[in-house]
């Protein structure tokens, strides 16, 4: 009998292929279509679906449907001893299905069936282990996303102002327009949400509380990537203030990200972090107006995190389950082809030259570095460039050399077939992904002329990293005793600035104590007594009194005819 992951994994290959061939046809001939299907009509009144197929939306459609296609394959053994499988992956292809909506609809009611579908299947899959910690890691994922919701019904209201919900006809010929910059900060507000941005960062490390797998899916190309994947569509709307903020924001969560990966020990919380260092990248790429560079790291950024993400699984699936890169050490002679594939992904992320990360994160820098900006700006970017190879090359250490610190009784090695083989599929794509995408999306190349030492300045800064996060994990014993000296620093960065207790605690702890109060005051005080507890109580001893009298009737009926036989004597 063939597997339920056999099927999806074909069809989505399959879809994903044709949608690559369709993407680069469109993109060839500078076409767009643009199909509408009426689902009803009633007297003058229409119903009907819109869908945008171009360039832009076809290639990422394909990015999508690929990557999904290798992590159901994934799945299918790192999922084996889950006897729920067939739920699990019916899960993953509703989130992809979401996904695909979001990307083709240019109309913001079908964008938002879209944006919910990816909220609420994103919930069932983070408290896919039912356990305490997943609920709340749920909860917290759910609620941070429902106020983007918010903001993006606020934004279909305020498109009342305009013919129709079809914001593609709008938002550059209104720009400026009063209705027209609210409506962007809006969808701004929503995609802060769903892309995890300060102060809405604290869902994204807690939802690794999910399955390896669906990590790999959500970190890479679906839920995190639909913010910036609408900022980019929305770009001609948005004004010089929004932008400014939207710059700022950006660079201090790709600082707060990179600053808090080199203080964590949690495998998959690293790489969440970094897939948060450049989503802060992205959004801040965007802000200077580079839409399209932007979509190009967003594109490679998928491929070489899908990947990260299935190997940290293949090493913790090998290693019992434990996630504490400090019960790492010395696997590259375990498993020398994960590993591989983990150094290889790991340096497309730092930007090595000619493996997919550079063409789009050295084009940034250097674009970056022909902007009127100021000196903060070029300084936090990249610092937080400097950052990501610190954290990566202490991952690198701690995990792949040195001594093994696990069980010496173990049978670690590369025996995962299946799981090999879903990320060999990816492998050659991280590898000249972005030089193919660079000759796709810029025929014209970009012309940048700089002096030597900002041309050189990427590389450097990278160079640095590398120095600064050895050293780091070398002294790592003395290292963490000197941050155990200073402690509320330490839990300061790695709790990303305090973000997560309060975003927690800040919103839980007050109204659920004055809850408690409340309950203590009204509930069980006055208004149980004058309600339910009271009339109880009435009721009850209007009950026993009968029940005297029922129990008592001979008795009561003899004392009452004596009384009346006195009665009668005295008084006739």
């Amino acid at each position: 009998m063939v597997s339920i992951c056999y099927i999806y994994f074909l069809s989505f290959l399959s879809f994903s292929l044709v949608s690559f061939l369709s993407s680069v046809y469109l993109m060839v001939l500078d076409y767009s279509f643009m199909l509408e299907f009426e689902l009803l009509s009633l007297n003058s009144t229409s119903i009907v679906m819109t869908i945008l197929l171009d360039w832009m939306s076809l290639l990422f459609m394909s990015f999508v449907l690929f990557i999904s296609s290798m992590v159901i394959f994934y799945s299918d053994e790192y999922m084996s001893g889950d006897i729920y499988i067939n739920r699990f992956i019916m899960l993953v292809s509703m989130f992809v299905l979401s996904m695909m909506l979001l990307i083709i609809s240019p109309n913001l009611i079908s964008i938002l069936l879209g944006w919910d579908g990816l909220g609420l299947v994103s919930y069932c899959l983070v408290i896919y282990y039912q356990n305490i910690k997943s609920y709340n890691a749920g909860m917290i994922t759910a609620l941070s996303n429902r106020i983007g919701d918010v903001a993006l019904l606020m934004a279909i209201a305020w498109m009342f102002n305009y013919g129709s919900f079809n914001y593609i006809y709008y938002v550059d010929f209104m720009k400026g327009s009063n209705e027209m910059s609210i409506i962007a900060g809006l969808i701004m507000l929503a995609a802060m949400t769903k892309s995890a941005q300060i102060p809405f960062s604290s869902w994204l490390p807690a939802a690794m509380a999910a399955p390896t797998p669906v990590s790999s899916l959500v970190h890479s190309s679906t839920l995190v990537t639909a913010g910036v994947y609408l900022l980019i569509r929305f770009n001609y709307a948005l004004t010089s203030s929004l932008m400014l903020f939207l710059l700022f924001i950006g660079t201090m969560t790709m600082f707060m990200a990179g600053l808090g990966a080199n203080f964590e020990f949690d495998l998959k919380k690293i790489i969440a972090l970094s897939t948060l260092s450049q989503l802060g990248l992205m959004m801040a790429i965007l802000a200077l107006g580079e839409y399209q560079l932007a979509l190009f790291h967003l594109l490679t950024h998928a491929l070489f995190k899908a990947l990260l993400f299935m190997c940290a699984g293949c090493m913790i699936h090998n290693v019992g389950n434990y996630q504490d890169i400090r019960n790492m050490g010395g696997l590259v002679m375990l498993m020398p082809l994960t590993c591989t594939f983990f150094i290889i992904s790991n340096l497309a992320l730092c930007g090595l030259p000619f493996l997919s990360g550079f063409y789009s994160k050295d084009l940034i820098l250097e674009v970056l570095s022909m902007d009127y900006l100021n000196l903060y700006i070029y300084i936090i970017f990249f610092i937080s460039t400097g950052l990501t190879v610190c954290y990566t090359f202490r991952l690198i250490y701690y995990v792949l050399t040195g001594d093994f610190n696990y069980l010496s009784l173990n049978s670690i090695g590369d025996t995962g077939l299946i799981m090999l083989k879903g990320m060999m599929g990816l492998i050659f794509l991280v590898i000249i992904g972005g030089s193919m995408l660079m000759w796709l999306m810029f025929p014209t190349p970009y012309f940048i002329c700089l002096p030597v030492i900002m041309k050189i300045m990427a590389l450097l800064v990278s160079l640095f990293g590398i120095w600064v996060g050895y050293e780091v994990s070398k002294f790592s014993v003395q290292y963490e005793l000197k941050a155990m000296k200073m402690l509320s620093i330490s839990l300061f960065l790695s709790s990303m600035w305090n973000m997560p207790y309060i975003s927690t605690y800040g919103v839980n702890y007050y109204p659920i104590y004055m809850g408690k109060m409340v309950y203590f005051s009204i509930d069980q005080g006055w208004s149980e007594y004058a309600g339910g507890q009271n009339i109880y109580f009435n009721m009850k001893k209007a009950s026993l009194f009968l029940q005297f009298l029922y129990n008592n009737n001979l008795k009561i009926f003899l004392l009452l005819t004596v009384i009346w036989v006195i009665f009668m004597v005295l008084f006739l």
